[in-house]
């Protein structure tokens, strides 16, 4: 698989295009990991004896009204900040499985849809071409895990649209992006393991790359090596 922070002929063409973005920065401390750090003072603040409905219940289980009951034996101010985050959450999650289903877009409305989705979306783009069968079983897979995982826009559009003169031999291309950035790219049959590719395999890869938060963690696809000495293994009890 190709990175796309790589210095190549082919990811200058993709930025180019609009394709990419611009090659990541280093990394630096993130605003997920100061948040984490006022979570644990917040969570610090608030682990106190509660009344009897309350008692066994963590912070982060509550509800707004259970929120507001709290406010009056805690800190104001803290209770206060937790309580706007947790409706920023919550609008955030409702925003964010608005999708469900496989949209067709053109190469024009590429950079909208795909490059500023918005923050925290997870974009599944498939270049495909009609008549490739391997372009239609992605697409029949796709559109179960898109009813599946509906926080994660996922997309296809012809390849020609998006990038002229695009090679036949790279299809199917899936490209996977995340708040403007490309984060994964499978280029052709060989990366997307032909027309075998079964739906657990094509969930475990978008997993891998972050795109869908799936619960297979393991590849479901056998190694070929492990195969080779199965055939071996039964050949010699054949023999024997």
């Amino acid at each position: 698989m190709q990175d796309p922070n790589e210095d190549t002929e082919w990811n200058d063409v993709l930025r180019a295009k609009g394709i990419i973005g611009p090659k990541a920065k280093e990394a630096e401390i993130t605003e997920d990991q100061i948040q984490a750090l006022m979570d644990d003072a917040i969570q610090r603040r608030t682990d106190l004896p509660q009344n009897e409905g309350q008692r066994d219940k963590k912070i982060d289980d509550m509800s707004l009204d259970e929120l507001d009951e709290l406010e009056d034996s805690e800190d104001e101010a803290v209770l206060e900040q937790y309580r706007q985050r947790r409706i920023a959450e919550m609008r955030a999650t409702a925003e964010k499985a608005r999708f469900g289903s496989v949209r067709e877009i053109s190469g024009q409305e590429y950079v909208n849809e795909v490059t500023k989705a918005g923050e925290g979306i997870w974009v599944v783009i498939h270049l495909y071409a009609n008549g490739v069968p391997l372009c239609a079983l992605i697409h029949h897979h796709m559109q179960q895990l898109a009813a599946r995982f509906p926080q994660t826009k996922f997309l296809r559009s012809i390849a020609t649209t998006c990038i002229p003169n695009f090679p036949e031999k790279n299809l199917p291309t899936i490209f996977v992006y995340h708040e403007g950035q490309m984060r994964k790219q499978y280029i052709g049959p060989l990366e997307l393991r032909g027309e075998k590719l079964t739906l657990p395999e094509l969930e475990f890869m978008l997993g891998q790359a972050g795109a869908v938060p799936t619960e297979i963690k393991e590849d479901p696809r056998p190694q070929i090596r492990d195969k080779l000495l199965a055939d071996l293994e039964d050949k010699s009890a054949d023999f024997y």
